[in-house]
């Protein structure tokens, strides 16, 4: 059909301003930019990454304990929080045989501990993307004085492997966005060879043996930060059931361990609906323990729904670590900084646990802990609001920790102080506190001004004073 020579001219004009108007999006619109390296907390500036907020982790491990060698596969799924022509995750020391994004095959650079990985497409904020990464090599443990001398993260056991990661080895064994303050939901699946078991985090959807190979897939459905990871491997005795408050219990212990020591499911069955009762609902749809032996590892970690202890530890050890479930694990830190917040929380629950079993009261632990101190120790040299990278595990972050809640309960009574904890947990579950929110939410609950309070307890260097001493 011919046009007239008017419509012509219309339509010269519709074309020009639609071609105008285009250019004028294209130059509004913020140009892609590559991710930060890392969050830029203090203590560890380069982990955990920028650009983009982690949804979901998919896991696939497949471990070889004769070699030590782990070939892995992960999936992450992220939303893009700025325009991204790149961005960065954390892997430490293993191979990169492969990067896809979005299904297609991305270039990729090594620098030090970091992965820059370059799609051929800009990611558009506010979008979802994912990345598959194919990796394979022996992860090797972290040690330092961060977690007092000890070797952490992706451990050798004579059967297997033991994992704890906290605060900066989950990067050793998958790649991530290493840092609690970008918590995500996880799938773990979990190879290893016949007659050994792999056991993680969350609930169980499927296990089995084919091939001369053990296969078990778990699922974390709650946010969860990367440290809080495991994917323990070895001969395990399971015991499965619930707790007397219907939470369903997973405890796997390392057969070669003495028994009769401790009732690890009885205790974790016991704590959890107590806790259940002080803190609030449980937070996770699991609980239980992991139980190796590991004597290398000078320590347990509140793995997310499951605990791993090192060996059979103490009954205070475990409530310790079952306490952190709601302090450290649902409500986690936004900075390593602000690590009182697990750590004086968890303390102080073992001593509200004498104070359940009637052995004694917290205000008795309390007075005995600051009693034992000479005023003049550097325990007290230390700021626990900000204890410093090297130090962010020491004695005083954990008793002054405690120390603090303890008196602070008896600053603003018993009736506050026990609305305040199960406030916490809630108002802050499954993400991430600081301090200060804290200091708020005890002020708004007690109706107290309690600034001066906190700043003796948390950040003065020097024994605090006792009120009625």
């Amino acid at each position: 059909m011919a046009l007239s020579r008017t419509a012509r001219r219309t339509s010269r004009w519709l074309a020009l301003a639609t071609a105008v108007a285009s250019v004028a999006t294209i130059a509004a619109a913020p140009a892609a930019t590559p991710g930060a390296p890392g969050v830029g907390d203090p203590y560890f500036p380069e982990m955990g990454n920028g650009g983009f907020d982690a949804l979901h982790y998919d896991l696939g491990v497949s471990y070889h304990p004769d070699s030590g060698r782990l070939d892995g596969r992960t999936t992450l799924t992220a939303r893009a929080t700025q325009n991204l022509s790149a961005f960065d995750l954390d892997l430490q020391k293993l191979t990169v045989d492969s990067v896809r994004v979005n299904g297609r095959r991305a270039h990729f650079a090594r620098s030090g501990d970091e992965i820059t990985i370059h799609p051929d497409f800009a990611l558009r904020r506010g979008g979802k993307f994912t990345v598959t990464v194919a990796y394979h090599g022996v992860p090797k443990p972290l040690n330092g004085p961060i977690v007092f001398g000890s070797d952490y993260g992706w451990m050798k056991t004579k059967d297997g492997v033991f994992v704890g990661c906290e605060p900066n080895a989950a990067s050793t064994w998958f790649p991530s966005s290493d840092h609690p303050s970008d918590k995500a939901t996880y799938d773990i699946r979990i190879d290893a060879p016949k007659g050994l078991t792999g056991v993680s985090n969350g609930r169980l959807i499927n296990s089995g043996e084919a091939h001369g190979r053990s296969y078990a897939h778990w699922r974390e459905s709650r946010p969860m930060a990367t440290y809080l990871a495991t994917a323990t491997i070895g001969k395990f005795d399971v015991r499965t059931g619930t707790t007397p408050g219907g939470i369903p219990v997973y405890v796997a212990t390392d057969p070669t361990l003495p028994t009769g020591k401790v009732d690890v499911y009885g205790i974790t069955s016991e704590a959890t609906d107590y806790w259940s009762k002080v803190f609030g609902p449980y937070p996770f749809e699991e609980t239980g323990a992991i139980v190796d032996d590991m004597p290398q590892a000078g320590f347990s970690l509140e793995v997310q729904s499951k605990p791993v202890y090192s060996g059979v530890r103490s009954e205070g050890t475990i409530v310790h670590e079952l306490a952190h479930q709601w302090f450290g694990d649902s409500v986690s830190v936004r900075q390593w900084k602000d690590i009182w917040l697990n750590e004086g929380f968890a303390t102080y629950s073992q001593w509200l646990w004498g104070e359940h079993r009637g052995t004694t009261s917290a205000h008795d632990a309390f007075r005995k802990a600051y009693d034992a101190i000479p005023a003049d120790d550097g325990f007290w040299k230390q700021k626990i609001a900000d204890p410093q990278r090297d130090t962010m595990f020491s004695d005083a972050v954990y008793e002054r920790g405690a120390m603090t809640l303890q008196a602070l309960r008896e600053r603003i009574g018993d009736q506050a102080f026990f609305k305040l904890l199960p406030a916490w947990t809630a108002a802050h579950r499954y993400g991430n506190a600081h301090t200060a929110q804290f200091v708020a939410l005890a002020e708004k609950i007690s109706g107290q001004k309690l600034g001066d309070f906190f700043n003796t307890w948390l950040y003065t260097e020097s024994k605090p004073e006792l009120s009625g001493k």
